[in-house]
């Protein structure tokens, strides 16, 4: 299936024949052409990746040219609207913009779960995504990584007590990245200490034949912490831990990321902070990668707070390094994991990346003295002391009964608030049982002794080949299930959206295809607690379904509040009733120098009639505001209230190619009234068929214009390039006839 950019993915299409699919690669693929200076339009970068083939620029973009720079890091985002034919569709956006690493983080590795679920039943913490919609979104991502010209990395979760299943099956299926942390397990899930860490030596075996890059969980301490910015020594003990047992459990060090999150944000002094934590956890783990994410324990319902931290936190990857860039969703605090704030986190990453590339080479962190320097050892200090308390007191499972993990005290103070264990307690607890002597597995990848000399010395490096291959040697062998679930499955879920993807009709989304929601900003003169009723009631009235506010934030006591609501709306637009006018031809500004420096122009402008207002007019005008000016255009501004007869006298007093009429009151039909004054006037004087007349205004549209006999008209939203085009382009006309 090759894409067009203007082709949907056909999700019914991707569906078919979807039990004969096998990945076409497995393991995980860093970005390529790094650590090479290139030139990319007008610029020399020194810290890019190369290219996409096809890709979304950032909107400022638009001034150089279109290019679209991509950094070096490994950008992530995370896919979580738990329907993965509406996931998929967002991978493709993301990708576009730039993502190469989706995190779909509601996936059968969801660890609320005991098990490998084959069905696809919607409830608890998210959607259980099985064998079938991982396979659909890696087959998905095959096509769109043809489509951008980058490999695209697909993750999710080994954890919970069915981990070792999961990573089984993400071995299968092509999964290149995972998490995997049996701390995370027994803290957070309460899963039984021993269970969990048997589990992961299995998993972590799995996923190092796989080549799946492991990214840890300890930066779940400072998401869960009182005082997140007190538990630095802890995290890197726990990065500690979960990287050595990867090692020793057959993991290269270089398929392992240590999940880094800063422990603050601002109002805190967060960089004074956060960057000798980063400092002190890259020197420490240097053998290791860094996928640096964004703090979410201090993120609220405003995105404008969000997207200002995660900025903070690109500049201490770009200061230290990040091989993998987490963007967490800059809509994470209103739990509503919406498109488009997806494609806004990777844009953040992107822009502030490529806008601070080259920073190093100006540069350089204070390592050898100063505060720098002194909380770095600090930092490093307490860790180790911490590691050495660990083994004093019998090591981690002891240090977990006793409490020693997510204490909010700064090790070696303790507050008696951290998560405490039992050693025999926990989901799981009892199911551990030791090997017989003799005990053998004839399967890949294999934790621990196997026993197959006695069986096959010849299988000693394969073990499978006892049984003709396994599941991953042989995929035909592996059993696939489909839909389990009469009432919710893909097929009823696309049959409710059939009419919106195959007819000439739509509904705005945010979330999942045809959800009609919609999202609205409102300031009301009333209280916090006021504002939020009044804003839903407002909602309501303006005739949305399921009205809830996400957002509230206090302007000023007594003045007002600012209130985001949501909501759905009960109906569709026909695209086939649409009427949509053809969109304007607008040269480029190298185009209208060329020529304006070719064949010079003169224009005299004004607010024609009694009419005052002049920064509509001048906003056209002015070289600051991008206006007609810095094409080299001559132009001769008579100020506002300017009679009819003047502006056209002026004209042809500077022999003028054209007038630009400003007219924007409207009572009376005055503005109506105003152009074709100027019309019938230059038909008197004898210069209307060699002058160019535009005018515009909030109420004038190009069809009032013309109708009144300019050669052009403009409305709202009109900036100097396109009034520079029609000059351009109208002066041309009339020198051709």
């Amino acid at each position: 299936m090759n894409l067009k950019p203007n082709e949907r993915l056909d999700i019914k299409e991707l569906l078919k024949d979807l039990d004969k699919y096998r990945p076409r690669r497995r393991g995980w693929q860093w970005r390529k052409g790094t650590g090479e200076k290139r030139k990319i339009g007008q610029f020399e970068y020194y810290d890019t990746a190369e290219n996409l083939d096809k890709s979304q620029s950032l909107p400022s973009a638009h001034y150089f040219n279109d290019i679209d720079p991509q950094p070096t890091n490994v950008i992530t985002t995370e896919i979580a609207s738990g329907r993965f034919e509406d996931d998929i569709r967002r991978m493709r956006m993301a990708a576009w913009h730039g993502a190469d690493h989706l995190m779909v983080i509601r996936t059968a590795g969801q660890s609320h779960f005991d098990g490998l679920i084959e069905g696809t039943p919607q409830g608890i913490g998210g959607i259980p995504i099985t064998r079938k919609q991982v396979r659909a979104q890696r087959k998905a991502l095959d096509i769109i990584e043809d489509e951008v010209g980058r490999p695209i990395n697909y993750h999710s979760y080994v954890s919970g007590v069915a981990g070792p299943e999961i990573a089984v099956m993400f071995a299968e299926e092509g999964v290149n990245g995972a998490h995997q942390d049996p701390q995370y397990n027994v803290l957070y899930r309460n899963i039984n200490m021993i269970r969990s860490f048997v589990d992961a030596a299995n998993a972590k075996k799995v996923m190092a034949w796989a080549g799946i890059v492991q990214i840890d969980g300890a930066h779940n301490a400072n998401a869960t912490a009182r005082e997140a910015w007190k538990v630095m020594p802890e995290l890197m003990v726990q990065h500690a831990l979960n990287s050595i047992f990867s090692v020793k459990a057959g993991m290269k060090k270089e398929d392992i990321a240590l999940s880094t999150v800063p422990p603050t944000a601002p109002p805190a002094p967060s960089m004074r902070l956060d960057l000798p934590y980063a400092v002190a956890l890259r020197e420490l783990f240097r053998e290791y990668k860094m996928r640096a994410q964004q703090n979410t324990k201090y993120m609220g319902s405003s995105t404008r707070e969000a997207t200002v931290t995660h900025t903070l936190n690109l500049l201490i990857s770009k200061l230290t390094r990040a091989e993998i860039q987490s963007t967490i969703t800059p809509d994470e605090g209103r739990n509503v994991p919406w498109h488009i704030y997806n494609i806004e986190g990777t844009d953040t990453a992107k822009q502030a990346l490529v806008g601070m590339d080259g920073l190093m080479e100006m540069i350089e962190l204070k390592r050898d003295k100063g505060e720098l320097a002194d909380k770095v050892r600090e930092l490093k200090e307490r860790a180790i002391l911490f590691m050495e308390e660990i083994l004093e007191v019998g090591g981690y499972f002891k240090a977990v009964e006793e409490g020693f993990f997510v204490d909010s005290g700064e090790y070696p103070e303790r507050n008696g608030d951290g998560i405490a264990r039992k050693m025999d307690g926990g989901i799981g607890r009892g199911t551990i049982f030791e090997r017989d002597e003799d005990y053998m597995a004839p399967v890949t990848a294999f934790f621990g002794y196997n026993n197959i000399e006695q069986y096959n010395e010849d299988a000693k490096d394969d073990p499978s080949k006892l049984i003709d291959g396994d599941t991953f040697k042989d995929p035909d062998k592996i059993i696939y299930i489909d839909e389990l679930d009469e009432n919710d499955n893909v097929n009823l879920r696309l049959a409710e959206t059939e009419e919106l993807r195959e007819s000439s009709k739509i509904k705005p989304e945010m979330e999942w295809k045809g959800d009609g929601i919609v999202q609205t900003t409102l300031f009301l003169p009333v209280d916090e607690r006021t504002a939020e009723f009044a804003a839903i009631e407002v909602g309501k009235k303006m005739g949305l379904l399921d009205v809830e506010m996400i957002h509230k934030e206090v302007m000023q006591q007594a003045e007002g509040t600012r209130v985001e609501i949501k909501g759905r709306v009960p109906f569709a637009i026909d695209l086939d009733e649409l009427v949509i006018p053809p969109k304007p031809q607008v040269m480029t500004e190298d185009e209208i120098r060329e020529e304006i420096n070719n064949n010079p122009m003169t224009i005299v402008a004004g607010t024609v009639g009694e009419d005052e207002h002049s920064v509509g007019l001048r906003e056209i005008i002015d070289i600051k505001h991008g206006g007609i000016e810095k094409y080299g255009i001559d132009v001769h501004y008579l100020g506002t209230s300017v009679p009819v007869e003047k502006l056209v006298d002026a004209a042809i007093e500077l022999n003028a190619d054209a007038i630009l009429a400003s007219t924007i009151i409207s009572h009376d039909d005055v503005h109506y009234k105003n152009m074709k004054n100027i019309h019938d006037l230059a038909i008197e004087k004898g210069i209307r068929d060699k002058l160019v007349i535009l005018a515009g205004g909030t109420q004038v549209t190009p069809e009032i214009a013309e109708k009144n006999g300019m050669d052009a008209g403009f409305g709202r939203g009109t900036k100097g390039i396109h009034v520079a085009t029609a000059l351009v382009k109208e002066r041309r006309k009339k020198n051709e006839n």
